[in-house]
Parts: C-alpha cells; structure tokens; sequence
C-alpha cells in the first residue's frame, strides 16, 4: 500500500502549494471531522486516511519542516531524522487542533506543580435589616474559614522532611489511558496532579496544608445598598498554600423587609390611614419617613388611592449626595364602631347628601327639558 511519504502532502490536505497557515489549519480540521476514528469507530480506511493527512499536517504546519519539504521533498525530512508522527501519543502532538473540534485535547494539570497555590474564593451571606441597608451600617462578623498552616508553611510536610515522587504517574502529574492508536491524559488520581506523595505529613494541617480557623472581619456597608448587593474583601478567603496568597471572601447582602415602607430602588412607598374627616375637610399630617417625620398638607375632598410626593425622602444613592423620593398613597378608613351620636350625625349627613343629590338630579333633569322644548 502507498504511504503518506510517497504522497504529496499539499495533494493529501487538498490545498495549493502556496496555501496560508489558516487554510492548512483549517483544511486539516475538516479532513479531522469526517475521518476521526472516534467518528468512524472500526473503520481501517478511515483510519488510515486520518494518520495520512495528520502527518501531511504536522509537517505542513511547522515552518521549518514545510521549508525542508518544499525544497528537499519527503528525502530532505528523512536525513534530518523526520520519520513521521508518534500515533501513540497524537493527542499531545495536536492538542489545539482537538480541543477546538471535539472539545478536548492536551490534558493539562490545572495547578503549577510544587509552586504557589491560591486559596479559593468564599462566600458569606449577611442579613441586615431595612432602615441598616438604607442608612449604611458597620458590621462586625466572624467567618470560619481554612487557612494557610504556618507550623508547616502551607506545603503539608513535616518541618525538614521532603514529598517523593509518585509512582503511579512517575511524577508527571498525569495518567495515560491508551484508546486506539492514541492515548489520552488524564490528572493522576493518585497525586492528585501533584507529581510527588507526602510521606510525611505536618502533624497539624495532616498534609493539607490548610487548617480551620475563625476570623473577625469588620464592614463597613454604604448607605443605600439593596438585596444582592455584593461586597468583596481582599485576602479574607481560604489560606494560601506554599507561599501563595489567600483567596477573596465575597459578602452577599440580603435586606429584611420593613413593617410599613417598601422600596423599589431609589424610591420609597408607603399607605397613609386617613379618616373620613380628615380626608373630606383636609389636615396636616405628621408622616414617618425613612428620615424620620416630615409635616405634610393634605388638600379637601382627597379620594382614596391618591399619591402624594415627598421628595428627596428617599433612598440614599450609592454613588452621589442625592437621595430619591418617597410616595405616599392615602387610604380612607371606615369607622367600625360608632356612638350612638356618631350614628345620628352620620344619618343627618347621609340625608343632606341624598337631598343635595336629588336636587341636583332635578336640576339636571330640569335643564335637560328645558333643551328639549327649546329644540321643538
């Protein structure tokens, strides 16, 4: 059968001789979707065309190699020791190539072996109450959180003693699991990725590194934050490990709900009571604010329902000296027991009311006769 040092590498991606690192690239990833063998499992021609064209590729897309080929042929890469890619190993040869199609590739170890190690990021979620969030508030909390051991610096060893390499991996942090002609790494889960075994292990942190510990953090919340708000505080996470520094602890505010305001952003609501007096014949009120009571005038014959506004009672701004405004709804109350003189004053005006709208209606009536004949 011909190989692949026989064809014309140009011929087996299918591009021209002047082709650009793109096109190759991306004549190469279309050949790969149509004949990778997980793609065609058991298939031998399949197979075959894809060790083809993946060597016509690596040879291609290294500019070196492509100009050794371009002037010497297939001989001019023999004499320099080319004798074709290591199929047993094709996933580390073109892990970027895989990884954008079929999503994975090159197994790589998330962490920098024997380096330093960042703490995690940790949450805290603070319930503060609603006049706390609107006027800002200091807090002081306590948060448990692992930090670095310092018996044993953050390594997990015991003082003078040293890891050994892992045997399961031979300290290279990864597994090889073999899947056809390939192989594929994967994090050793012996190490952990790490490369070497702790022996000997500090007799504080037990080899983690970490130790449980409580912290006092104090805060300072602004005036005016809502549900959700978010704080973040430097260095207050999880303990670094080797020398690495603490993560970041993330405060989440929630707000308690308040007895008689609600808030909508910048703006406060509230319901104002008024007597059927009051709202008929007008008054001043003395109404709660968040900011404490303001005098406030309410006009003759107000009718349940209306909003009055109040500016600038409202919520501070997070950023900026302004403040939003207050609404206040009015709603009429119905008395529900009466004196007996409450009762005969409450008929006498039901009747003068009766009377003055039987008047009106006969004079409305009145009037609307009087058109008619005007209009015969």
């Amino acid at each position: 059968m011909t190989t692949t040092m026989e064809l014309d590498y140009y011929e087996v991606l299918g591009v021209s001789r002047s082709a650009s690192q793109d096109e190759i690239k991306k004549a190469y990833r279309k050949l790969a979707m149509k004949f990778h063998p997980d793609r065609n499992p058991g298939d031998k021609e399949a197979e075959e065309k894809f060790k083809q064209f993946t060597e016509a590729y690596e040879v291609l897309n290294d500019s070196n190699k492509r100009q050794i080929y371009d002037t010497y042929g297939h001989e001019g890469l023999k004499s320099r020791g080319y004798s074709g890619p290591d199929f047993e190993d094709i996933f580390s040869s073109f892990g970027d190539i895989f990884g954008d199609i079929f999503g994975f590739g090159r197994a790589e170890t998330r962490r920098s072996k024997h380096g330093p190690v960042r703490g995690a990021d940790l949450r805290y979620d603070l319930s503060i109450s609603f006049m706390e969030a609107v006027h800002g508030v200091a807090k002081n909390i306590e948060i448990e959180r692992p930090d670095t051991c310092w018996t044993c610096e953050g390594t997990g060893l015991r003082p003078g003693h040293k890891p050994v390499t892992c045997t399961t991996c031979q300290g290279r942090g990864q597994v090889v699991r073999a899947q056809g002609f390939f192989r594929m790494s994967t994090t050793c889960p012996h190490c952990r990725g790490e490369g070497e075994i702790i022996k000997d292990p500090c007799s504080d942190c037990d080899g983690a590194g970490l130790i449980k510990s409580k912290k006092k953090v104090a805060l300072k919340i602004p005036a005016g934050v809502d549900t959700g708000a978010k704080m973040r505080l430097r260095g207050n996470g999880e303990g670094g490990r080797r020398g690495g520094p603490a993560g970041d602890l993330y405060v989440i505010i929630h707000v308690e709900p308040h007895e008689f305001f609600q808030r909508e952003g910048d703006l406060i609501y509230c319901q104002y009571p008024l007597s059927f007096d009051q709202a008929a014949l007008g008054c001043t009120l003395e109404v709660p604010t968040i900011h404490g009571t303001k005098d406030f005038k309410i006009p003759k014959a107000t009718q349940t329902g209306t909003r009055f506004t109040l500016e600038n009672e409202g919520v501070p701004h997070l950023r900026g000296n302004s403040r939003g405004d207050m609404i206040v709804e009015v709603k009429i109350k119905t008395p529900q027991k009466l004196t007996k003189r409450q009762k005969e004053l409450l008929k006498e005006f039901g009747e003068l009311e009766s009377k003055k709208g039987k008047d009106s209606e006969e004079g409305l009536l009145k009037k609307l006769l009087h058109l008619g004949r005007k209009s015969e």
